[in-house]
Parts: C-alpha cells; sequence; structure tokens
C-alpha cells in the first residue's frame, strides 16, 4: 500500500483553485462580480490573447482597504457572509471568498486600489499564492486588476484552454451577460486593443440589446412588466421571427445573477410552444426578482446553478406572464425581398467610463484623478416602433406585424377584407390596408380544430360518433400500458374505448371532428406519442398531445375549398387567441405589403 501523505499547501491551493479557475472567462467573471458588489458605476474589462496573457479590469467602486488587502487573498475569507445562516439570504454575486486565492494560485495578479477615505493607494503583487511587494502609489478611487499568464505554474492544465479566439468568445459571453443584467452599470470590453462592447450605464435594457445582438433582434422586441406575490419580471421577449436553434438566446436574470435553470426554461419554451415550430428557441433577456429566502444558489462552484424552495410556484407565473405579452400582439410574418439596410448612426455622446489605470499612472502620482470620457453611442429611442408604413424609407428584414388599433384579425378589421382567390388550391389571398395577406388553408384548419378540441377538454364539452363496425386493436405490452394510462383523457376527448380480451381492445366512437380519419393507425400513432409522458403531473401534456391528433382531420393543401367555406374558416380564426400559427409552429398567415411589391414592379426607387 501506498504511504499516506498530507499535501503541502501550495498544492492544496492549486487543486482548490480547479473548482474556480477553468479558463480566463472563469476570472472574468469572479472580478466582475466583485467590481458589482463594490457598488461601481463604470466598469472596463480589457484582455489580450484570450485572457490567457492579460487580463485587466478597472472599476470606480469603493476599493479595498490597506489592512484587508492580504486577507482577501486568503481561501474562504469574504465580506459577504459571517456565517452558515447567511447562505440562505446572501444577495451580493460574489460570497463564497475563494475567487481571489483560487486566481492568485495559478497567476500573476497585481492589485491596484483605492478607498475613498485614503489619500494614496495600495499596489500590491502575490504570485502563485506567494506575496511579492506591497507599495503605496497614487491611484483614482476604485480597483484595478491585472491578471497575467494563467496557469504560468500549472502548465498541464494550461494545455486543456482553447485557442486565443475561442477563449476570448467565453469571455465576451461572460462580458456580455453582466451587461444584460446590469444595464444600470456601464460595462467596457476591450479585446486586443479593439472596442466590442460599450454599454452607457443608463439602465436601459433595450440599448443593451441593440449594443450586444444588433437591429434585427433590437427591433423584433415585446416588452415585458409584471409582478405578483411571487415574483417581479421586467425585460424584453423576442417575437418568433427572430427564434433560433438552440438555447443560445434564452438569458435570465434572477436576482441580478445569469442563472440557468429547467424550470424557468420550461416556462418559456411553453409559452411559446404556441408560436413556434418544434426545435426552434426564442429570444428572451428577463430580469426576474425573487424573495431571496426562496432561493439557493450555493449549488455549483460557478454559481450558475440554483434551487427553488418552491419550484411549482415559479413555473405558472412566468408562463401565465409571457403567453399573455405573446397573445397581445398580432404577429404576422412580414415577407421582405432583399437585404436590409444598415443602422444609421446616432450623434455621439460622452459618458463617463474608467480608463485602463497603467494609462493613467502617470498623471495621477501624487495628484487627484481627472474625469476621462469616452463616445457611447445613444442607439435606440424609446418610442414604440411601427412596422407596414408605407413610407419612402426601406423596410427593416425580417419584421414581424405589430398592429394595435388595426389588427388583420379582428372582427372590426373583418368587414373591410378583400377575399381575391385561392391559389395552388392551398393559399387564400386577401387585400387589406395596403398589404397582400396568404393564408394556409391547411395550418389554419389545423389551429381551428385543434382549438376547438382543447376548448371542448376544457369546457368539459364534446360529442361522439359511433363506428360500426368497430376498431380493434392488438397492442403491445407497452402499447397497453401507456392506454391503461390514459383511457380517462381518450374518453374525454370523445372516445369510447373498452377491453376486447387478451391485449385487444374495440374503439366504439370516436370524437366527432376526427370522424374523417377513425383509423387504426392513428390511433396506434397516438399512444406511441404518448409513450414517457404518462404522469399525473404531466395530465395537461397528454391531452394536449391528443387533441394535436386532430389536426390529423384538417383540410389538405390541393383540396379546393369553396369561397364560402374559406370565408367560414377565417371566421373562425378570428376567434382564436393565437390564430398565427398551427399547434406546430408553422404560420398560418403571412405578409407582404404594396411598398414591396411596388417596389419589385420598379414603381417605387
Amino acid at each position: 500500500m501506498a504511504e499516506i501523505q498530507i499535501l503541502d499547501q501550495k498544492t492544496i491551493d492549486k487543486i482548490a483553485a480547479g473548482e474556480v479557475v477553468e479558463r480566463p472567462a472563469s476570472i472574468v467573471k469572479e472580478l466582475l462580480e466583485n467590481s458589482i458588489d463594490a457598488k461601481s458605476t463604470a466598469i472596463t474589462v480589457e484582455i489580450k490573447d484570450g485572457g490567457i496573457s492579460f487580463i485587466r479590469i478597472t472599476d470606480n467602486g469603493y476599493g479595498i482597504d490597506n489592512k484587508q488587502i492580504p486577507l482577501a487573498f486568503l481561501r474562504h475569507s469574504t465580506s459577504k457572509i459571517k456565517s452558515i445562516e447567511d447562505l440562505v439570504t446572501v444577495s451580493s454575486l460574489g460570497f463564497r471568498g475563494e475567487a481571489l486565492s483560487s486566481i492568485a494560485a495559478v497567476s500573476q495578479v497585481e492589485l491596484i486600489t483605492k478607498t475613498p477615505s485614503s489619500l494614496t493607494g495600495i499596489r500590491y503583487v502575490i504570485e502563485g499564492g506567494e506575496e511579492k511587494q506591497t507599495e503605496e502609489i497614487g491611484a483614482p478611487e476604485g480597483t484595478t486588476f491585472i491578471v497575467r499568464n494563467l496557469f504560468y505554474n500549472t502548465p498541464v492544465r494550461r494545455k486543456f484552454l482553447k485557442t486565443a479566439a475561442t477563449e476570448a468568445g467565453y469571455v465576451a459571453d461572460v462580458v456580455e451577460h453582466m451587461a444584460m443584467s446590469h444595464p444600470e452599470i456601464s460595462i467596457r470590453f476591450i479585446n486586443n486593443n479593439q472596442n466590442k462592447v460599450h454599454t452607457s450605464g443608463n439602465n436601459k435594457l433595450k440599448d443593451i440589446i441593440y449594443n450586444i445582438y444588433g437591429r434585427d433582434i433590437a427591433s423584433n422586441l415585446i416588452s415585458v412588466e409584471n409582478a405578483n406575490e411571487t415574483a417581479k419580471i421586467t425585460g424584453y421577449i423576442g417575437k418568433p421571427v427572430i427564434s433560433r436553434g438552440n438555447r443560445n438566446f434564452e438569458n435570465y436574470y434572477i436576482n441580478g445573477r445569469y442563472i440557468k435553470s429547467n424550470i424557468v426554461s420550461k416556462a418559456i419554451e411553453d409559452a411559446y410552444k404556441p408560436y413556434m415550430m418544434q426545435h426552434r428557441y426564442p429570444f428572451t433577456a428577463l430580469h426576474i426578482a425573487i424573495d431571496q429566502s426562496l432561493l439557493d444558489v450555493n449549488v455549483h462552484p460557478a454559481k450558475m446553478e440554483l434551487r427553488f424552495r418552491n419550484p411549482e410556484e415559479i413555473y405558472p407565473v412566468l408562463y401565465e406572464i409571457l403567453s399573455d405579452a405573446l397573445k397581445q400582439r398580432e404577429l404576422i410574418p412580414q415577407v421582405v425581398p432583399g437585404k436590409s439596410e444598415q443602422p444609421k448612426k446616432e450623434p455621439i455622446k460622452k459618458e463617463s467610463v474608467p480608463e485602463p489605470f497603467e494609462n493613467k499612472r502617470k498623471s495621477l502620482a501624487g495628484t487627484e484623478a481627472k474625469k476621462v470620457t469616452e463616445p457611447s453611442v445613444n442607439y435606440i429611442k424609446e418610442e414604440p416602433v411601427k412596422y407596414m408604413e408605407v413610407t419612402d424609407k426601406k423596410p427593416e428584414a425580417p419584421v414581424q406585424m405589430e398592429l394595435f388599433d388595426d389588427r388583420l384579425l379582428s372582427k372590426s378589421a373583418r368587414v373591410k377584407h378583400r377575399l381575391i382567390g385561392q391559389v395552388f388550391d392551398t393559399y387564400w389571398l386577401i387585400e387589406y390596408n395596403n398589404s397582400l395577406y396568404i393564408i394556409d388553408q391547411h395550418a389554419a384548419h389545423e389551429k381551428v380544430l385543434y382549438e376547438r378540441t382543447m376548448k371542448g377538454l376544457k369546457d368539459k364539452i364534446y360529442t361522439s360518433q359511433q363506428i360500426n363496425p368497430p376498431i380493434i386493436l392488438s397492442l403491445s405490452i407497452k402499447e397497453e400500458e401507456v392506454l391503461k394510462k390514459c383511457i380517462e383523457y381518450f374518453n374525454e376527448i370523445g372516445y369510447e374505448i373498452e377491453y376486447f380480451g387478451g391485449r385487444e381492445y374495440a374503439i366504439r366512437a370516436v370524437p366527432d371532428n376526427m370522424m374523417s380519419i377513425s383509423k387504426k393507425e392513428l390511433f396506434i400513432e397516438m399512444l406511441d406519442s404518448l409513450s414517457g409522458e404518462v404522469t399525473k403531473v404531466q395530465a395537461d401534456i397528454i391531452t394536449e398531445r391528443i387533441a394535436s391528433m386532430s389536426c390529423k382531420a384538417a383540410v389538405k393543401g390541393n383540396n379546393r375549398l369553396s369561397t364560402e367555406e374559406a370565408d367560414k374558416l377565417i371566421e373562425e380564426l378570428l376567434e382564436l387567441d393565437n390564430p398565427y400559427n398551427c399547434p406546430h409552429g408553422r404560420p398560418t398567415i403571412i405578409s407582404m405589403s404594396k411598398y414591396e411589391i411596388e417596389k419589385k414592379f420598379k414603381r417605387i426607387v
């Protein structure tokens, strides 16, 4: 048996550092959180070589007292908590007391700091966990951290870092999330001497979204603001037209902290489900304020995960708020051929931001720091953006229609519709308000049938149609198990199913609106879709899956409808809360403005 030894402190510190410092982005995150906790109003982050060789973070916060500096670099030293009880209500971003110790253990750190009450600042150097130098120095109020040569003393870990460009991307993600979570703070990000992000700190989240994500995203946002006894939710969600193929654009911040939560993600995606196709995910930038005692963020070293004390409460609150926000908009995708114009530059304003300390050292020695100004662009005006207006300006692409007083699918607008006809035996054309609207009869009929079935389930109103002879099903063991657990839901929707012996069952009646597709294959397909979803908690999912099968009865493309039938279909579409997407997320209606049509015919140059 090998001899048991106690590790020396240096080795212990390096191992512990691995839990906190994974890459340059980890350092930037920890130091940014400290700057925010220090009540900074302006922070500059600068990196070189992806942060591997150089990271500098400068803030104008309240600094660190010179007697406290050595303590700050000890393990488990923190000003945020004093006892285990404080973990329950901790509201600061950083609180474990491991960040500075871990960073100093695997890099060369230089700290320059000055508190408001001090006449001079302090320069403190620590490398590989060993103190090297302490001296007084002229400095502005606040703190500057310079971190050089990450993992210089642990080369094996350095080999696991990605390329400089990839590491810089991770750092950019951290900075962007910090800027979005704290719009009241001016945050600047410099990568290899190039400005990448610069927010004004004007507390306008929409300006930051424009700065980070660009014009297409910023021009397709829906404002969210709601509160109840459980949570306060503010921010923006994107219209379905700017959805993405992954969850990278789902941003939400709980009590100012960027967090990942399965409960929150599920609430967001379920609210969007009627408006988007499968495997598409929305853009969100939501600030969620919750009583700190209901959360536990002390779950993971990166503090990216949390536990809710009552998780069943947050889901319905968030789901209902987002559903209501989406229902209040008329979300008809507009076909806009061609490329969009580049955004016009707004007048440049001067904003106060911190300058990297090394550029100021000479001028600051023994004198007061002068205010430094940098340009900041005021990107977006607060007036609501309107679309579909016919002007001499080129429209944006893509955009999504948002008309509140003149909606296509409203009873007041209905009488002004001009039903032109049908093309390809599939699409109906409507002229209204200087635009051409195209309705997919199959998607529209699917939506009408689905909503009709769901309403019947909710109101406990359904009708059945007897089948003679009945449909006889021979089920596998798994299919029979699913049927037994779901049979009450099938009965609610209008099926009559009885045991027929062995593993066979007889379907003697089907819902009225599914009479045309009362086939054995459809029912088996329904059972297969429910496999794995059968629990009491998921009863709503089960009924929705069953109801979605009613879509199979919808009129298909290439089936000519009469004008009266089309008129009736449009009439039913008007009654729905969300008439814009079929149950699978495909659009039921698209539009093209008169302006775009005339431009294509060169009537407008």
